[in-house]
């Protein structure tokens, strides 16, 4: 066979750096599950007709497709309702997590809190934390009819505190940078521009094309007047981390005679959060009046999270309120959420080496083969010893001693297991484990030894 040609996009991690993926996995799950979010998980793809519905997304979604077309007309009427209008992956996780809600709504508890991790498609460029195939995580509450606020003040602070567990092993602190649509609608019909979509779409841009390419983006494609766009650049440059942001957003509303309830609300809102959070999460959440969200079906707060040191990198983690997103026509289920890319924050880890895994296996101890008559003692101990939870692997072949330990050693396992047998003299030779790293070799009992805790499992570390 071949040498295969890598897909760019499509992250496979070695052994060392999955085991720094499961551990952050692990780590936001407990934190989400000691906040009483409960774990689902939905089908990879969805019918195009609700993936193509919202958003500057639609454009990257991947679309499924049988390998063979069927071409008889009796084949075509067996064909689904679902086949025939297209099936594509999904591209995130709110817009599968939505018609979950919507078909389940009859078993589901309200307020309904889920995380979801799950891999995602989208079929965009390849670049430094941006993938084709990654991994999300994500936590969103829905309520039944109505969702009160102080969810949209919960859901970052819930953030916030699972990524603040991972600073143990090196991970950089964050930023969640936080806005409310509301605030931004408000202002923008205050100013006369209808097309809030599209202003948002486009101050959505700001970071990557900068000011001057936005003001003539909303002068050229919204018809917006220069004094107009300079407004709309006005407010995205507010920003702070106390209740100052709400009064120059008021003072500037003011000054270009910006009157509006929507507004008013909005500031409210924002308050709220950034008080809560001031308490909570001290320097962790800051107001950032750009922030704004391509989606189109986000309602009120919208959230972006930056790595400190790594901004450059983008968001890590974004999200916010929706109010109709899931709604069957007769009823409405509004929500808020915000998601992990655990692939982009997992490969900015191990890219700035960051963290590291202190072994590439599970495995405590490697179990010796004196010969291959004997391999069943030694099969035996390892029973022994992973009975009482301890990971254990027997050596492959019964070579000397010394290849055995290479062997362990290659592989990062800091225990060597000596089974007893008989010595070369024929006396009895009791059972001995060697910590391969120090050289001490001790007698031990299957029944009664253990590594210490930190040689029990892999431990993710930080690099220096």
């Amino acid at each position: 066979m071949a040498r295969p040609t890598p897909l760019s996009g499509f992250p496979e991690w070695l052994p060392a750096a999955r085991i720094v993926e499961q551990h952050v996995l692990d780590s936001v799950r407990r934190t989400f599950e000691l906040h009483g979010f409960v774990g689902i998980e939905t089908r990879a793809v969805e019918p195009l007709d609700q993936l193509l519905r919202k958003g500057e997304t639609s454009k990257e979604v991947y679309v499924l497709k049988r390998l063979q077309a069927t071409e008889d007309e009796q084949a075509e009427a067996n064909l689904s309702a679902a086949d025939k209008q297209g099936l594509g992956l999904h591209f995130d996780l709110t817009v599968p997590f939505a018609r979950y809600v919507l078909e389940n709504a009859g078993h589901l508890a309200f307020p309904f809190k889920r995380y979801q991790i799950q891999k995602v498609w989208r079929g965009e460029r390849p670049q430094d934390g941006r993938f084709r195939e990654f991994v999300q995580a994500d936590i969103d509450v829905v309520g039944a009819g109505a969702l009160p606020y102080h969810f949209e003040v919960e859901v970052p602070l819930v953030m916030a505190e699972a990524l603040g567990a991972l600073r143990a092993v090196g991970v950089p602190p964050v930023r969640i940078l936080v806005n409310n649509r509301k605030v931004a609608e408000g202002f923008y019909r205050g100013l006369g521009l209808e097309a809030v979509d599209g202003v948002l779409q486009i101050i959505d841009k700001l970071d990557k094309i900068g000011p001057q390419k936005v003001a003539a983006a909303l002068v050229a494609d919204l018809g917006a007047s220069d004094e107009q766009a300079q407004a709309c650049l006005e407010l995205a440059s507010i920003s702070g981390e106390d209740l100052t942001v709400v009064d120059r957003v008021r003072a500037l509303a003011q000054t270009h005679g910006v009157e509006s309830e929507l507004l008013d609300e909005g500031l409210v809102e924002l308050g709220a959060l950034i008080e809560a959070a001031a308490v909570r999460a001290p320097g962790v959440v800051v107001a950032d009046l750009k922030i704004a969200r391509g989606l189109d079906y986000y309602t009120g707060s919208v959230y972006e999270t930056v790595l400190v040191g790594h901004e450059e990198l983008g968001s890590i983690c974004s999200g916010g309120r929706y109010d109709t997103l899931a709604s069957d026509g007769a009823n409405t289920y509004p929500g808020v959420g915000l998601s992990i890319g655990i692939s982009r924050l997992v490969s900015r880890l191990l890219g700035a080496g960051l963290v590291q895994a202190s072994r590439s296996v599970p495995s405590a101890v490697v179990v010796a083969v004196t010969s291959d008559e004997t391999r069943p003692a030694s099969e035996a101990v390892a029973t022994a010893l992973r009975a009482r939870g301890i990971p254990v692997e027997v050596a492959p072949a019964a070579a000397k001693f010394g290849k055995q330990i290479k062997y362990a050693d290659r592989r990062g396992v800091p225990f060597v297991w000596f089974p007893a047998g008989l010595g070369h003299d024929g006396e009895p030779v009791p059972h001995q484990v060697k910590d391969i790293r120090s050289g001490e070799q001790v007698e031990a009992d299957p029944a009664t030894w253990e590594p210490s805790a930190e040689d029990w499992w892999p431990r993710v570390l930080p690099v220096g």
